[in-house]
């Protein structure tokens, strides 16, 4: 789902990435890794636990703790892990009102050349009160480079949701930083979708960079989780990071289509097979966030429908080439009960994933492959919603 750049490209963009690079002798590097909030109470803040630490992306502005409805804000001390020798202001682990809204804090590099601001909020955790999630891909603008288009989702108070939907756009980035038009990216929005916006996915080539590494196509993609350029040139896999927390058990997987294969089918090397057709790929991933010691768990491009944490998948079957809005409807097969007190606390991630190449995570494909989505819908178990209203 992500390309390849060299090492030297990437150098030559790292200021429009807002990110730094190691200078000797002074590091230049001014990111924050991870966000923690330690108190002597934390279930007073969290459920679960675990969100009381942040993994913060290597390209993301915004880090954002998810707490219970009510917890006190107003006497906040995150505190920050920073790449090495650099300083932050508001200081690491001062007390600060976050009762009113975000803060923003700057990072600076050990050398002083370089700074990059976050904004930090505490937001009530959603909960999901209807039986029906619908997905219609209306909110969407451009990332803030004005490369590539990103997309997110409102919950049901009409906040938006600090997870939702990602795209491999951010690693097509890496390989065409000097691209000016955010439509010739892989994954765009579609102006006449069924109802309003949908979203347009298109198996793109990677030029000459995707030579260097067998990485010759991107397909489009779009899923419910988070994308991390820091893996991109080290651990491609790792890049995606699947699921959102969800509590409520997801019963159906629905929606419409259209897809047209592209027409020369290759894999990661260049070679062309003309035996081969490409396809779609559309399935759903319901899982548990935390193994047996509590540890949070995400999964990755190597495990999203292998992990033995998952309890769920809706793996839609017989996607086939139409240019009419086709729909499409499968059920969740779940390997055992789920936990009503895992579902209560968010202890469930869900992840929905979109792909116009099925092998596009192994970079094989045919460019030009084209899959529209709309109206996407994942219906949840109702018994879930009636225990709730009990009192």
């Amino acid at each position: 789902m992500s390309v390849f750049r060299p090492f030297l490209f990437l150098a030559a963009t790292c200021t429009l990435l807002h990110s730094c690079f190691k200078d000797e002798p002074l590091n230049a590097e001014c990111d924050i890794t991870e966000a923690t909030l330690h108190t002597s109470h934390p279930e007073t803040w969290f459920e679960p636990l675990s969100d009381s630490t942040v993994h913060v992306l290597y390209n993301s502005h915004n880090i954002v703790f998810n707490v219970r409805h009510g917890a006190p804000l107003n006497a906040l001390a995150p505190t920050f892990t920073l790449t090495p020798g650099a300083t932050i202001s508001p200081s690491n682990g001062s007390a600060n009102d976050f009762s009113q809204g975000p803060k923003v804090y700057r990072v600076t590099s050990e050398d002083g050349a370089w700074s990059r601001d976050y904004t930090v909020s505490f937001v009530p955790r959603a909960s999901t009160q209807r039986d029906t999630v619908e997905f219609d891909f209306e909110n969407f603008a451009l990332h803030e480079s004005g490369k590539y288009y990103i997309w997110t989702e409102q919950g049901e108070d009409g906040t938006p949701l600090p997870k939702s939907w990602a795209t491999g756009n951010p690693g097509f980035y890496f390989a065409f930083t000097l691209m000016n038009d955010p439509m010739a990216y892989p994954t765009t929005p579609l102006e006449d979708g069924l109802k309003g916006y949908g979203v347009r996915l298109e198996t793109r080539s990677t030029g000459s960079f995707g030579t260097i590494g067998n990485r010759r196509i991107a397909a489009g993609n779009l899923f419910l989780g988070e994308f991390d350029t820091q893996y991109v040139l080290t651990e491609t896999m790792k890049s995606t990071r699947f699921g959102i927390p969800f509590d409520r058990k997801p019963l159906r997987l629905t929606g419409y289509y259209q897809y047209q294969p592209g027409a020369n089918y290759q894999d990661g090397a260049g070679n062309f097979y003309p035996e081969k057709t490409d396809s779609a790929t559309v399935y759903a991933v319901f899982y548990r966030n935390h193994d047996d010691r509590g540890t949070p768990v995400v999964l990755y491009g190597d495990n999203v429908q292998t992990s033995g944490l998952i309890v769920g998948k809706a793996i839609v079957k017989g996607l086939h080439a139409t240019k009419e809005w086709t729909p499409f409807e499968c059920d969740f097969t779940y390997t055992g009960e789920t936990a009503p007190d895992l579902l209560s606390s968010h202890g469930y991630s869900l992840t929905v994933v979109f792909s116009s190449s099925h092998n596009g995570d192994r970079f094989e494909g045919a460019v030009g492959s084209q899959l529209l989505i709309d109206q996407v819908r994942v219906i949840c178990d109702k018994k879930q919603s009636q225990q709730e209203e009990q009192p």
